[in-house]
């Protein structure tokens, strides 16, 4: 599979070679204006975030209130880097349209003249797919683990749950399983580019599934096997998504070839 991937990946960089380039000055000047604007998003979303900050407190303690706790400060600082935190990672979110077009911006010169009309169904599925992602983990995940492991396994023991590590917790839950959430976009553009193609994603679907579990097992706060399966069974179905989606992709690159030749 490894070797399969590998050449798929020379043969597509070998194709787009004889696409229109940019010198390496030109590439780094590029980045630095895409990092500009990107950086620049960034604050305006962190500064909107802020503004909400205290709302934002609820939301994210609301699944240890649901069993009548909440976090608690061991360090004066506690609060303050609370917030921040918050902030920043609710204002990437907020800007990520923005953040997202400036990403298509830099990567559409190494793309051909069709496959540029992908830029809104793009920026689209990738917001709509990352914040079903959060949701189910927000609305399913979370609540459900604090249940699992607080009421049930913990019930023995006192709970405090400090700030700290239940932000930890609450971010790699909830941008964990946003992350995975993205499967079939990576799907999109490794079919887009000539690299995989639905048969390849279907002759390899036991390497495809092992690697998904490895990765439940990384990303996964709760270490059980029901807790891996839960991040594994979206990432599951994503992946029969990401090959319907790979074959529409082929099959259109296929007619294009025809109707050129």
């Amino acid at each position: 599979m490894a070797t399969d991937l590998v050449d798929r990946a020379r043969s597509a960089v070998h194709e787009r070679a004889e696409l229109p380039g940019m010198s390496l000055m030109e590439h780094l000047e590029e980045l630095r204006n895409r990092l500009f604007w990107i950086f620049g998003y960034l604050a305006a979303g962190f500064v909107v975030a802020w503004i909400f900050r205290n709302r934002l407190v609820g939301y994210i303690q609301k699944p240890l209130v649901d069993i009548g706790l909440k976090m608690t400060m061991t360090h004066p600082t506690d609060a303050i880097n609370f917030f921040i935190k918050t902030s920043l990672v609710c204002g990437a979110i907020i800007a990520s349209p923005f953040i997202l077009y400036q990403v298509w911006l830099f990567i559409s010169p190494g793309m051909y003249q069709n496959e540029k009309k992908y830029v809104w169904p793009f920026m689209t599925a990738t917001v709509g797919l990352f914040l079903a992602g959060t949701w189910f983990g927000y609305r399913y995940v979370l609540p459900g683990a604090m249940v699992f492991l607080i009421q049930d396994f913990g019930k023995n023991f006192t709970h405090m749950i400090t700030i700290d590590d239940y932000t930890g917790f609450f971010l790699a839950v909830i941008l964990g399983l946003g992350i995975t959430f993205e499967m079939p976009i990576v799907i999109f553009f490794l079919a887009l580019f000539g690299i995989v193609d639905a048969k390849f994603l279907l002759k390899n679907f036991r390497y495809a599934v092992m690697a998904i579990f490895l990765l439940a097992a990384v990303i996964c706060p709760d270490p059980s096997p029901v807790g891996m399966c839960l991040f594994a069974s979206p990432m599951l179905v994503l992946y029969f998504v990401g090959v319907g989606v790979a074959w529409i992709v082929t099959r259109n690159r296929k007619k294009k070839d025809v109707v050129a030749a």
